[in-house]
């Protein structure tokens, strides 16, 4: 076969063009840091990149849910705190007040105090918390006790996803804590105050009791609920890095390797421009010189 001076121009062309392809490629790995580019470089890294990117913002969601829920729980076991240490109050009142040498008097300033915790118990029931009323339910826009004492509790549980295919309530039952019963306790006991009623008075003790317990249960339940957010937290983290050392061994060069690559692919390069130079035919200038 002959080979003209057209030939081998045209295949120097060639080669050197393949070998200027691949100077870019190693020097856009090295400016990003990534193996591809364009999902063209590599459909099954690009694919399987895409899998990674779909399972890390998931996990990174259900991590934004979890702050939620703590957000929910922690400010419910807060305010649960309170009323517990508000009805105790409430009962070492009702112990002192039963004490036979009280007069109307003592207990008339008894009853006073015992308002204001009773107030203090409605402001705690109408904690408010990122404009939730989270003593409500899901009807989280309204306020469970109003201005007049009046109830209009929701007892719906909210539940919120934090993780794939597990919910957890994140609120407690108002109904079992501050219910109609409680506050007909306390109006009981704040009467009786009033009206000098010492026997029930004694009476109020064990009512106290009750409503104490129902409260202590509930704040048990929450904090069951609050060790299980824990261990899913713990193992939402453990997935995060999971699936960012995947994501990372999917897309992420190896720098040495790279380097290496470059330094040899512009060795190649040279060479390829330096033959090349040999087989240009030479002008007539070069013949004069």
């Amino acid at each position: 076969m002959r080979v003209t001076q057209g030939m081998l121009s045209n295949n120097m062309m060639q080669h050197i063009s393949s070998s200027n392809a691949k100077l870019s490629t190693y020097m856009n790995q090295l400016s990003t840091g990534k193996k591809i580019n364009l999902p063209s470089d590599d459909p099954i890294i690009a694919m399987n990149g895409m899998n990674y990117r779909s399972q890390l913002t998931q996990i990174e969601q259900f991590q934004r849910n979890t702050n939620e829920v703590h957000t929910w729980m922690d400010n419910s076991d807060a305010a649960l705190n309170q009323a517990t240490q508000s009805m105790q109050k409430l009962r070492e009142l009702a112990v002192q007040a039963s004490n036979d040498t009280y007069g109307a008097d003592e207990r008339q300033n008894i009853k006073e105090e015992a308002e204001e915790i009773k107030a203090h118990l409605i402001d705690i029931a109408n904690t408010n918390v990122g404009g939730k009323y989270i003593f409500n339910g899901t009807n989280t826009n309204a306020l469970p006790i109003d201005e007049d004492g009046n109830l209009s509790l929701t007892n719906d549980p909210v539940m919120i996803e934090v993780s794939g295919g597990t919910k957890l309530q994140a609120n407690v039952d108002p109904e079992s804590v501050f219910n109609e019963e409680l506050f007909n306790d306390i109006d009981s006991f704040i009467d009786a105050l009033g009206g000098n009623d010492q026997a029930t008075i004694e009476q109020s003790v064990e009512s106290m009791d009750e409503n104490i317990t129902n409260t202590i249960n509930a704040r048990a339940d929450l904090g069951a609920r609050m060790n299980r957010l824990e261990l899913i937290e713990n193992r939402l983290s453990e997935q995060e890095i999971v699936a960012t050392k995947t994501m990372s061994e999917n897309e992420d060069i190896n720098y040495a390797e790279v380097i290496t690559q470059l330094i040899t692919q512009e060795s190649v390069h040279r060479a390829a421009l330096s033959a090349g130079s040999r087989i240009i035919q030479p002008t007539l200038m070069d013949f004069l010189r």
